[in-house]
């Protein structure tokens, strides 16, 4: 047993089965080259988050037809709120990318905004993240999720209509900030995004030699700017 072994395993975990038939066409690799690259780009770019690993867009078993896989370099029990929002950054990379270079998005981005709206969610309901509504837990337990499937926070009913629409604001405020981060740091580096894509199109799959290789010299994204919410 070898650690490419491991690694093909958690692949599967990850992404399912690589699919041997129904490839991609040239328009839809492109959309997905530059999709998962704006997760690679963005990770890279943020210190405080996972290592890429690896990132293709060879279709796999359980529909995905590409991802990007980050392992940490150590376990962690605990997250700080910067932590958190830099991991919300990453997961709407991908959707910033597409806005970038496509102009508009892709539905290659729901289960991404699923996952982030899940975690802007825990942020303000069970952990107390949002400086305005203040140290408070709003949430109820969460339900045990389906296997594979985040549980989402839900309000408790204790919340008034008043409170529960200033943690809307809360959510979609942190949600629209990781957006605007990602799209900057993207921006910033949109000739490293192209040159990059054009390599992974070609070769199908890059692993973290490669994309170090390919990434270097990019412009490492700063901390989070204050998130302020719309009115």
């Amino acid at each position: 047993m070898t650690l490419a072994d491991f690694t093909i395993a958690i692949e599967r975990i990850v992404a399912g089965i690589e699919k041997k038939h129904g490839l991609l066409g040239e328009d839809e690799k492109r959309l997905v080259a530059y999709h998962e690259l704006g997760h690679a780009l963005t990770a890279l770019a943020l210190p405080s988050t996972d290592r890429v690993q690896k990132v293709s867009i060879v279709p796999h078993g359980i529909g995905a037809l590409g991802y990007t896989l980050q392992r940490p370099s150590e376990d962690r029990h605990l997250q700080r709120r910067t932590e958190l929002i830099d991991r919300l950054t990453v997961l709407l990379g991908g959707r910033a990318a597409e806005e970038l270079v496509f102009g508009e998005p892709s539905t290659g981005a729901a289960d991404d905004l699923a996952r982030a709206t899940g975690m802007a969610r825990d942020m303000v309901l069970r952990f107390g993240m949002d400086e305005g509504l203040g140290p408070v837990a709003y949430a109820d337990a969460p339900a045990s999720p389906l296997v594979g499937l985040p549980a989402m926070s839900t309000l408790s009913e204790r919340a008034s209509p008043a409170t529960a629409e200033r943690i809307d604001a809360a959510v979609q405020a942190l949600l629209g900030h990781a957006r605007q981060r990602a799209t900057e740091i993207l921006r910033d580096n949109r000739e490293m995004l192209d040159r990059t894509a054009a390599a992974l199109m070609a070769q199908e799959t890059l692993d973290e030699e490669a994309l170090l290789a390919l990434t270097a010299g990019l412009r490492a994204a700063g901390r989070p700017a204050a998130i302020r919410q719309v009115a």
